[in-house]
């Protein structure tokens, strides 16, 4: 069994009002170097694995797309862009501290008139059924205390026939890799990501979180058990982050 070091992971290992308001506290407090430190530690791949996502949701002529978890706002404006502004985006996410800085990074971004963002929870969507042509999340799940709520939640505003992607880290594959990915991602990262964030606990629980999260296979079961069709994965860097997407069925099963 792997060790877990201070007090945050405990709390937030299990499902309670503690845990989410923890979870939304931390992402409160690294708010602000948020989109600098998942360049950083991701070595900028994390918005080629956003616009992998974002394309697979991009049928619709003039898409109304729901960004579940949305941070600082990057999959939303990634969305807006990639769809030369015929996509709207709402995103929604519980930390007010990072609804404030999409809502300012609105103005300077391309396309930023299409997107609009509110604060409420995934696993509570202040919005009505059969809403949204596409729903995403990225790298979200891992901080969601309930996910079959939160897959429920998806499926219900959406459309009948309405697709949802889900991006998210894993565990990666045994091999070669995975011995690299460990060294990297559950000792180097959390200094990395302490030093430039000064809160060393928040990269400590990232890297905790992943290494006890779901299988990628166990996700894909969830998602299904919500009530969605065609559940597929992609990998990508042998597991270490993989892509979920499915479709709600277009009439009711």
């Amino acid at each position: 069994m792997p060790r877990f070091r201070g007090s945050l992971f405990l709390l937030m290992s299990a499902a309670s009002p503690s845990r989410d308001q923890a979870v939304q506290s931390m992402f409160d407090r690294i708010a602000g170097r948020y989109d600098l430190l998942n360049r950083v530690i991701s070595f900028r791949l994390d918005t080629w694995w956003r616009n992998q996502a974002i394309r697979t949701l991009l049928g619709a002529d003039h898409p109304l797309l729901l960004d579940l978890g949305t941070g600082t706002g990057d999959l939303a404006f990634n969305a807006a862009k990639i769809s030369q502004g015929k996509a709207r985006v709402i995103g929604l996410d519980f930390s007010l501290q990072m609804i404030r800085l999409a809502q300012a990074k609105r103005a300077g971004a391309p396309h930023g008139a299409g997107t609009a963002f509110i604060q409420g929870s995934a696993m509570a969507v202040p919005l009505r059924k059969n809403l949204f042509d596409g729903a995403m999340t990225a790298f979200v799940l891992r901080n969601v205390s309930d996910l079959p709520r939160l897959f429920a939640e998806t499926q219900r505003v959406l459309k009948p026939g309405g697709r949802f992607v889900s991006l998210d880290m894993f565990p990666p594959s045994p091999g070669w890799f995975a011995k690299l990915y460990a060294v990297y991602f559950y000792r180097m990262m959390p200094w990395i990501g302490g030093l430039l964030s000064r809160d060393r606990e928040a990269y400590r629980y990232l890297s905790d979180s992943v290494r006890q999260f779901h299988s990628p296979e166990a996700v894909a079961k969830l998602i299904a058990q919500a009530g969605f069709d065609n559940v597929v994965i992609r990998k990508f860097l042998c597991g270490a982050v993989c892509m979920h997407t499915a479709a709600k069925p277009s009439s009711p099963l």
